[in-house]
């Protein structure tokens, strides 16, 4: 053995190497642009050049909504992790805790109450990256949750939908969540609370046919895709050509399934006007007084994206 060159040369290079962090650099999926991952997110996770909107954590979004950064996380109510004991290439368990690991979430929905420009809100939103924000017992307890907490507080409700659907190892449980949270909706629009959904890249399947779709406003973020079936099914099956940037949030819009789409820097004064608007709440002090309370939803919608900003609590 050469001991020089087996042993003292490596230990030198090793002090000498710098370790470079995994995510340092980010590829921008539109334009293909090299991004350092710090400038993305200062910038709420939206690529400087392209202005691509990128997917964002659960935590960093409640942080981007609520005032000063600070919340009231919503304890939510405990479910039966496995119910179905379901196992494909790995067990179900071990896929949570995974996703717990990686996440540092409970399940795929956080909940949290605090105030939206002095107005207190609860807002839930959903993590895709946690087993990509599939709607499960926990995920519909967790939109129930909220609801419920909306109504004792007398306050607007917001979601956040980012979803590929059911979750598929909870079978017809999983489906069940979608009547649940319908009828939760129902309670929201008997307490006449505000509903809020904005729906971000990507959101499909149940959720999209159940509460995801039954907001008083629907807001979507630039480019998100948004849809039941995949395109390629629907293709399949129409035997058509889908015309271009279908099921993205434009392409609602021009077609009535969406109201607004509105960019992820103005999504915080945009959602604090139409809570102000459709609670008949006064501005806070310093705001336009220009924009009355008004009593269809077209004319609120409009408001909301015309209205100049009230500044921050």
């Amino acid at each position: 053995m050469n001991w020089l060159t087996n042993v003292v040369r490596p230990k030198i290079r090793n002090m000498l190497r710098r370790e470079t962090p995994e995510n340092l650099w980010i590829k921008c999926p539109d334009s293909g642009q090299l991004v350092f991952y710090k400038d993305v997110e200062a910038n709420q996770f939206v690529i400087p050049g392209s202005n691509y909107h990128m997917r964002m954590g659960a935590v960093a979004r409640l942080k981007s909504i609520f005032d000063n950064e600070t919340w009231f996380d919503v304890a939510l109510p405990e479910v039966t992790p496995d119910p179905l004991k379901f196992r494909d290439e790995k067990k179900y368990v071990d896929r949570i805790k995974d996703a717990r690991a990686r996440t540092n979430l409970n399940d795929a929905i956080k909940v949290g109450y605090g105030k939206l420009e002095g107005s207190a809100v609860v807002v839930a939103v959903q993590d895709f990256d946690f087993m990509g924000g599939s709607l499960g017992m926990a995920a519909g307890e967790a939109i129930v949750r909220g609801m419920e907490l909306a109504v004792e507080k007398t306050s607007p409700f917001i979601v956040f939908a980012a979803s590929g659907g059911a979750r598929m190892q909870e079978g017809i449980l999983s489906l069940m969540q979608m009547p649940r949270t319908t009828v939760a909706v129902q309670m929201l629009r008997e307490a006449k609370l505000p509903y809020i959904v904005v729906l971000t890249n990507p959101t499909t399947g149940g959720v999209t046919a159940s509460y995801a779709m039954l907001g008083d406003v629907q807001i979507a973020e630039p480019g998100a895709l948004i849809g039941f079936a995949g395109a390629r099914v629907i293709e399949q099956t129409i035997r058509e050509k889908l015309p271009e940037g279908f099921q993205r949030a434009e392409y609602l819009k021009e077609h009535g399934m969406v109201d607004m789409v509105v960019h992820r820097h103005e999504l915080r004064p945009t959602l604090a006007r139409l809570c102000r608007l459709l609670t008949k709440a006064p501005a806070l002090e310093g705001a336009s007084k220009s924009v009355q309370p008004v009593a269809s939803p077209a004319q609120i919608v409009s408001a909301a994206e015309t209205a100049p900003a009230a500044p921050h609590a």
